[in-house]
């Protein structure tokens, strides 16, 4: 099983057909990057869990009843009474999102380090909000670090978000301190300029790769997708063209589809994951491409089938 750590939220997303200029209704979708990434492995087939604190109001109901609609086990979820958190969208011409987010004394802050996961779980993710808002973020990392140890594969899409950073040296100082213990690293472009800082972001990404992770996928909107591999390979796959409703919940798709193939093809540990060869590497990110092409095409993250992939 793999196992996702990090929050979840509701996305208020505008409901379209409001004239420009004008505030219109907002429409609830059940999203968040990690828990984006649940619900797309369940529907993709691969055993997941999630691994969060969601709220007991109404939201936090919903999102249980949708892992669980999805085939996600929930079975290391924690209830609150604390609210859910809320991101507002706002939508540009091209489909791109922008959030705003409201999570002073929410549920998913609150996590806390459950101890060791259980034997059948060989990988855990994490990311986004999960790994920013304190004192939750202290416990995932120590998460993450105690299962690297203990020999599972680790994955990581900080999916950036730079409102609520409120110290961006620091935040880079600790990411960089994950990469040893990390094996899949994802990142959008945005991410690893925002990362980077002053740095050459080629520079910067040949290091991170270099620190730990056996691969470093970016993606790059509909430019597609790029594998930066063991020996400094680069291996590129273009995007997949789709109508595009909303982006909300793509790079998430991308982050999910990629586990799934890992999962699917024996290729879960950082040992297998180094020796995939270039056609390998395309398969995967040319699965990954697809998979997130369904999403795009729709409004809210909405993460597609195996059936629909295929």
């Amino acid at each position: 099983m793999i196992v996702i750590g990090g929050e979840a939220l509701v996305d208020l997303v505008p409901v379209p057909g409001t004239p420009g200029g004008e505030l219109g209704p907002l429409h609830p979708w059940l999203g968040g990057g990690p828990y984006n990434v649940a619900i797309a492995l369940g529907r993709l087939d691969v055993p997941a869990g999630f691994y969060a604190r969601l709220s007991t109001d109404q939201f936090g109901d919903k999102q249980l009843a949708r892992l669980r609609e999805s085939g996600v086990d929930t079975g290391l979820i924690q209830r609150g009474p604390e609210p859910s958190i809320l991101a507002v969208v706002g939508l540009n011409d091209d489909g791109s999102a922008r959030y705003s987010f409201h999570t002073a004394g929410a549920a998913g802050r609150y996590v806390e380090d459950c101890g060791p996961l259980p034997e059948e779980v060989t990988a855990v993710s994490f990311g986004t909000l999960g790994m920013v808002l304190e004192p939750g973020a202290s416990a995932y990392e120590q998460v993450l670090f105690r299962e690297a140890e203990r020999g599972r594969f680790v994955a990581l899409d900080p999916n950036i978000r730079p409102d609520l950073i409120s110290d961006p040296v620091a935040y880079r100082k600790r990411f960089e301190a994950w990469l040893p213990a990390v094996h899949l690293l994802k990142l959008s472009v945005e991410d690893a300029e925002w990362l980077a800082g002053d740095e050459d972001v080629d520079t910067a990404l040949a290091r991170w790769q270099q620190a730990g992770p056996a691969g470093l996928v970016l993606t790059r909107g509909g430019d597609g997708l790029s594998a930066l591999v063991a020996g400094g390979r680069r291996v590129e796959v273009p995007g997949v063209r789709a109508e595009v409703a909303d982006t909300i919940g793509a790079g998430d798709t991308v982050h999910a589809a990629l586990l799934a193939w890992l999962h699917r093809n024996d290729a879960l540990t950082p040992e297998a994951v180094r020796e995939l060869g270039d056609e390998q590497w395309r398969a995967a990110l040319g699965f990954a491409a697809r998979a997130a092409a369904i999403t795009v095409s729709r409004p809210g993250a909405e993460p597609p089938t195996s059936a629909e992939v295929s």
